[in-house]
């Protein structure tokens, strides 16, 4: 089993930044990715930006050149630097840590961007 905690959500204003963290605990050593989702009210879960064990990084189209998302292997930790934010990404964003098998989801943070 892998557990996710999230953090970093909140409101901003257009055009500013926030960064979020999501820490895993448990069986770690199984993961070989981890990345972020997001959903905003009535739509799917996207894909926002993924990294792998060797650093290989995916973004969907929306937010790539505007967020990074970065890991911190020593301490399980993957965050997601968001800047230039707009009132499309709001969204419950949620943590994912993928294993060979099976797929983790952490809780879920709300980031709401105001115009």
């Amino acid at each position: 089993q892998v557990q996710l905690v999230e953090s970093g959500g909140g409101l901003v204003q257009a055009g500013g930044s926030l960064r979020l963290s999501c820490t895993a605990s448990g069986f770690i050593a199984s993961i070989n990715a981890m990345g972020w989702h997001r959903q905003a009210p009535g739509k799917q879960r996207d894909l926002v930006a993924t990294i792998t064990n060797g650093g290989s990084t995916n973004y969907a189209d929306s937010v790539r050149g505007r967020f990074t998302i970065s890991r911190d292997g020593a301490k399980n930790t993957v965050h997601l630097q968001m800047n230039s934010l707009k009132p499309e990404d709001t969204a419950v964003y949620y943590c994912k840590a993928n294993t060979y098998s099976t797929t983790y989801w952490g809780q879920g943070t709300q980031v709401t961007v105001s115009s």
